[in-house]
């Protein structure tokens, strides 16, 4: 049996650094995913995709890894970096968006991150399991954004 969580995160903050700069590392998976906490490998499947393995998390005798792939695709006249899920690649299916534009200081951002993950769990566990997944998944997203943060100066 499976338990499906559901993630659904949005993030809008300015940071110091131009947009050139920031639409360069974003709109870079491989560099961008560098700042990601806890990933184990990330893999260039061609086209635009890749394929995303996180470390397991848990204890010894229950844990999940989150594995899963998306297409990304920048456009730097719109300030846009928009990934979409690949199905059959691992137990997630995750999408979002970078947004930017320039700021009066820096580069205004909206973040968004919306997907899946299945637990291979019973559906009794289901009120313990999905706060404590979408919980992990939220808290690896802020890391991500204050390294990214960091990197660009710091927030104006």
């Amino acid at each position: 049996m499976t338990v499906t969580v559901e993630i659904d995160l949005g993030y809008e903050f300015t940071v110091k650094a131009p947009l050139k700069e920031v639409f360069d590392l974003v709109s870079d998976v491989p560099t961008s995913v560098s700042h990601f906490p806890k990933v184990k490998k990330l893999t260039d499947l061609g086209g635009g995709v890749y394929r995303w393995e996180m470390e397991k998390v848990g204890t010894e005798k229950i844990n999940i890894q989150t594995i899963y792939a998306s297409k990304y695709v920048s456009d730097r006249k719109k300030g846009t970096v928009v990934w979409t899920p690949v199905k059959g690649e691992g137990n997630a299916l995750v999408g979002g968006s970078w947004k930017l534009a320039e700021a009066k200081k820096g580069t205004a951002i909206e973040f968004k991150v919306k997907g899946s993950v299945d637990v291979p769990l019973p559906g009794l566990m289901r009120m313990v399991v999905a706060p404590v997944v979408s919980g992990e998944f939220e808290k690896l997203v802020e890391k991500y954004i204050d390294n990214l943060i960091k990197q660009f100066g710091g927030e104006v």
